[in-house]
């Protein structure tokens, strides 16, 4: 399983791959990691990849996942900056252990894509290009909103409906 995540840097949408241990579910708390400097975060939506598929055209692309959540992502920005300016992977900055707060799953049919950096469909699509998509990968796209610095005691909520679908306490 792996979380492929679409997310704004300087201001071009770059692909990340993240591993499994970067996700944050069941309203566990987030801590702000040791040794990384200033942690900031941004919403966005989760797809849940419902079947097997490798060089998807965006057209057939809604067949290949059956939900989606609210998130967050996590990111830790002195080492980004660091690593862009001496031309180092910046993996550390944005993959690390829960850098990625998964909420409640919700029905497709519930997404606004309208706020997204990227379309579902097109995220869909670069994915399955470079790397075969599986069942239970998922698929992070970030909203196109500003990042916020992530604060001790912080408590991020989202409502959709008037129902609770994303809580994150900050530590």
């Amino acid at each position: 399983m792996k979380i492929i995540a679409f997310t704004d840097i300087k201001g071009k949408v770059e692909m990340i791959l993240k591993g499994d241990s970067s996700m944050l579910v069941n309203r566990k708390p987030f801590f702000i990691p040791d040794g990384l400097g200033e942690i900031t975060y941004a919403p966005g939506v989760i797809l849940r990849v419902s079947r097997l598929g490798k060089n998807i055209a965006p057209k057939f692309a809604d067949r290949y996942w059956d939900a989606f959540a609210y998130g967050l992502d996590m990111r830790a920005e002195e080492a980004l900056t660091e690593a862009l300016s001496q031309g180092r992977c910046w993996t550390q900055a944005t993959s690390f252990d829960y850098s990625t707060v998964i909420g409640t799953y919700l029905d497709k049919e519930l997404l606004d894509e309208n706020r997204l950096v990227i379309a579902v469909n097109e995220a869909i699509h670069q994915a399955s290009r470079v790397m075969t998509i599986r069942q239970g990968d998922l698929i992070f796209i970030e909203e196109n909103e500003p990042r916020r610095i992530a604060v001790r005691n912080e408590e991020v909520t989202r409502y959709e409906q008037e129902q609770e679908v994303l809580y994150c306490k900050i530590k």
